[in-house]
């Protein structure tokens, strides 16, 4: 992979040729792109250092942000999963086979999963194993399990583990009721025994032939596994915001209606909502043409904004589990593999709706800390002030010490016009919260 001009390009040795053109002369990539199960790309006549030693230089369709299984809600994870599983399905039928399981061959575009890897088709012959079958069980099959067995949370896992959760691992992790789960039982837990079993011999039993019909039945028990997979019924402190807080049918209303008239003003054609909760908003802007980053920390509240989204086809919103105070980082070699979350775009237009207060109280984050962090990813901020007066303030406050002398309005319009021009601000209705939309110097 390499960068030229601002456009993403991909090299392709002569040591790739034949899998290349089996690919592309099969009809594989031909049906898959239709289907929209893999990326589309074009072949490019481009003179770089690359040129005397490629094959072919491709140029990707490009995706508007690129996010990590880390990032992703449990459904997300669940259909990335499936949709691996069908692609080296179909792929068997033209005779290549995935050389990988990883789970960083998918992106999720136009509000579904694409698989994004061309060069990760290979020939198939009779007698094949699936090389990718550990690497799946550890991005896919573990991290899945670990969610619905044990907490929502652990897919978070993955960034800590860049080739996957280790088998043995997720495997200790799991409680005894898992094993009642046969495909679970077999392709992890007993892979997992296998693998400590045997770590450090040289006595490991040869690899067997497997046939094809050995082959697609082993993928239909994972995908028979993974759609057996659910979530049980949960509430966070956030997933049910909407349904508890403070806003009555007219103060919903009022804020809907000043939100849409601040987008209404910029048009921002890239938006990123952060603290979307289910993502009320993220679908606002997502109305008006925007593509949208609907940014949570809460790993329910994702879900269901996902579930949503994918239940109404809203192609131009990607739900995405981020904490602001902790956002993803640069990971693996040289801190460079996968980017950091900041390092991987920048919003026209940023939604800050019932956040500040959260930052300012609930993580102690001074106001010109947090003025200057959006004044550096935006040119547009919709922003909304809650006063200390407000019930979900004097929440926060009930249990510890108002310390926080400079979160009144004066200071934070004071503190924000440094880094902004106020182009105006709205009261909501009924309430003594202020919306401000701000542009940035």
């Amino acid at each position: 992979m390499f960068e030229s001009g601002g456009k993403i390009y991909r090299h392709i040795t002569f040591n790739y040729r034949s899998q290349y053109d089996q690919l592309m002369n099969s009809g594989l990539y031909r049906l898959l792109v239709h289907q929209k199960q893999l990326i589309s790309h074009r072949e490019i006549d481009l003179t770089c250092e690359y040129g005397e030693t490629a094959y072919t230089i491709i140029e990707p369709e490009t995706i508007p942000f690129v996010s990590y299984p880390y990032e992703w809600c449990f459904s997300q994870l669940k259909d990335a999963s499936l949709l691996t599983l069908q692609v080296l399905k179909i792929a068997l039928e033209h005779g290549m086979i995935l050389k990988d399981g990883s789970a960083y061959n998918v992106q999720f575009y136009q509000g579904k999963p694409i698989f994004i890897d061309t060069l990760s088709f290979d020939h198939y012959s009779e007698g094949m194993a699936w090389p990718g079958f550990k690497q799946f069980c550890q991005h896919f099959l573990g991290p899945l399990a670990l969610m619905k067995y044990r907490d929502i949370r652990l897919n978070q896992l993955l960034q800590i583990f860049l080739d996957g959760i280790p088998l043995e691992l997720a495997s200790r992790l799991l409680p005894w009721r898992s094993l009642l789960n046969v495909p679970i039982l077999l392709n992890l837990h007993l892979h997992a025994r296998f693998a400590l079993h045997y770590a450090g011999r040289t006595n490991v039993p040869r690899k067997y032939a497997v046939s094809k019909k050995s082959l697609l039945g082993l993928i239909g028990m994972l995908e028979s596994a993974i759609q057996g997979i659910s979530l049980r019924r949960r509430t966070s402190e956030w997933s049910r915001y909407y349904s508890s807080n403070v806003y009555s049918p007219e103060a919903t209303q009022s804020k809907i209606e000043i939100v849409q008239d601040f987008l209404n003003r910029c048009r921002p054609s890239t938006v990123w909502d952060v603290g979307a909760n289910e993502g009320v908003y993220s679908r606002l802007a997502s109305r008006m043409g925007a593509f949208v980053l609907s940014l949570d920390s809460d790993p329910l509240a994702v879900e269901f904004n996902y579930l949503h989204c994918r239940k109404e086809n809203l192609s131009t919103i990607l739900p995405l589990r981020m904490d602001l105070c902790n956002p993803s980082p640069g990971i693996g070699w040289n801190n460079q593999e996968r980017n950091a979350f900041w390092d991987r775009g920048h919003a026209d237009g940023i939604l800050a709706l019932a956040l500040l207060h959260h930052l300012a109280i609930s993580n102690n984050l001074p106001l010109p800390l947090i003025a200057q962090m959006f004044a550096e990813r935006c040119r547009y901020l919709i922003l909304e002030f809650v006063p200390k007066s407000d019930p979900m303030v004097q929440l926060l406050l009930k249990h510890r010490e108002d310390i926080f002398q400079e979160y009144t309005l004066q200071d934070f319009e004071r503190t924000f016009l440094k880094y902004f021009c106020i182009e105006s601000k709205q009261p909501v209705k009924n309430l003594e919260r202020v919306i401000y939309f701000m542009q940035v110097k």
